[in-house]
């Protein structure tokens, strides 16, 4: 009598439970370079937004265009008069006044001081700086935003060390800094 046997061995179960185990271990690290990239792509359009808050604030207070040149990492501290445009805000500010408020207003932003989560700031990019340059003469303005990324770069310091003019201090974190910079005109 012939015996015909049906079914799966117990290796080539194993070889099976293998295969997907690898499977989902490349799907897994998908994901974590996915996230990572997502993030870092997060703070670019960050720093996007926060160059562009700044130029505009700078256009609508044109008559203090030179006052916001310097290097900012977040240090200013609040000004005596709040400038806060809010709906119902009751505040007339001169000049000075609101080149004053919109500088502390820029850093709490880039520095995340906005968003705040157990007393921890939240919001705002990792370690970040920022530059004005202004050419009271052209009315030329540079804007560059610096901050650390999650992973090195080949040429992250070479990207900030570029910016001579900006008072940037890499520290430890040199390979892993990220600088977007934006230039306009505003006459």
């Amino acid at each position: 009598m012939s015996r015909s046997n049906s079914g799966f061995s117990l290796i080539e179960v194993l070889v099976a439970l293998i295969i997907l185990t690898i499977g989902l271990i490349g799907i897994f690290n998908l994901h974590v370079v996915a996230k990572r990239g997502s993030y870092e792509s997060f703070q670019q359009t960050q720093a996007a937004y926060l160059a562009s808050d700044i130029i505009n604030r700078m256009k609508l207070n044109r008559g203090q265009l030179v006052s916001y040149a310097g290097t900012y990492t977040g240090g200013l501290s609040v000004p005596p008069v709040s400038c806060d445009v809010a709906v119902g805000a009751n505040v007339v500010c001169d000049n000075a006044q609101t080149q004053a408020w919109d500088l502390y207003q820029w850093e709490s932003l880039f520095t995340g001081s906005t968003e705040v989560v157990n007393n921890t700031s939240v919001g705002g990019l990792d370690n970040a700086q920022g530059c004005v340059l202004v050419d009271g003469a052209t009315g030329e303005v540079t804007v560059i935003i610096s901050w650390r990324g999650i992973r090195a770069v080949s040429d992250g310091s070479a990207a900030v060390a570029k910016f001579g003019q900006c008072a940037f201090t890499n520290g430890s974190d040199a390979a892993k800094r990220r600088a977007y910079e934006v230039t306009t005109v505003i006459i």
